[in-house]
């Protein structure tokens, strides 16, 4: 049986834990070679380490330009090309706009807006010159809609969401497709668990970290071959809507 992902090679970003370690883990069990990237240094190694010879970790702080380049040239190096890169690393800051500082709003944008347009920006000359690929930029239901408190991270969120679609029509003469993933709670250490927050969503409870994989995986490989410039939601319902009280009939 072959993998969906036989003979590719990712990068996936904040890899090291969460929706990113579910997606090098998946990636790689469908045969991809994966380059697990993130700033965690030691569980980062830990995980390429579990995931075997076809994992590689590297260091990688996304609003570098230079640790970008880097990290493409060490995946290159390592597997011999490059064909798929998921831009899955972001940062939470929450705070009303008026007690917000600006250091902190732009912390924000300069890692999960900058971060994601430089990681294209280095990634796609590699997928390039490897006949083509895809790119998967994880936004957020903050990128479909606001969330009080959440300024910075909602405005990062539509700012990849939209240069997802800019992306898309650029890159699409390269045979790169782009898409982004829309994820809503998700059960990770960005995330509440509070189940009573969930319980009225039309699926009523927090997703799994390999939910979004899934999403990841589909939209990495060719089970997606007509799709690009667009948003792939996984949040359990919430953006269509809570669930009504019970009524009786």
């Amino acid at each position: 049986m072959t993998g969906a992902l036989d003979g590719k090679v990712a990068i996936i970003t904040g890899a090291s834990r969460g929706q990113g370690e579910a997606e090098a883990r998946m990636f790689a069990d469908e045969g991809a070679a994966v380059v697990v990237a993130d700033v965690l240094d030691e569980p980062g190694q830990k995980v390429a380490e579990s995931i075997g010879d076809r994992a590689l970790y590297h260091h990688l702080d996304i609003s570098s330009e230079q640790e970008w380049n880097d990290c493409v040239a060490a995946a290159v190096s390592a597997f011999g090309k490059l064909d798929i890169l998921v831009n899955n690393a972001a940062i939470l800051k929450m705070s009303p706009i008026l007690d917000m500082s600006l250091d902190d709003y732009m912390a924000v944008i300069k890692v999960n807006q900058v971060g994601t347009w430089l990681g294209m920006r280095a990634a796609a000359p590699a997928i390039r010159d490897a006949g083509g690929g895809a790119i998967v930029n994880v936004s957020s239901i903050g990128g479909l809609k606001g969330i009080p408190s959440m300024s910075a991270y909602v405005s990062s969120k539509f700012a990849v969401r939209g240069m997802t679609k800019v992306a898309a029509i650029e890159f699409g003469p390269l045979n790169i497709r782009v898409n982004s993933i829309h994820p809503g709670a998700i059960d990770t250490d960005m995330a509440s668990r509070d189940s009573e927050r969930h319980a009225k969503n039309p699926i009523p409870r927090i997703g799994t970290p390999e939910e979004v994989a899934k999403m990841a995986l589909f939209l990495a490989s060719d089970m997606s071959s007509f799709s690009t410039g667009a948003e792939f939601i996984a949040d359990g319902g919430t953006t269509a809507g809570l669930q009504a009280a019970a009524t009786g009939r």
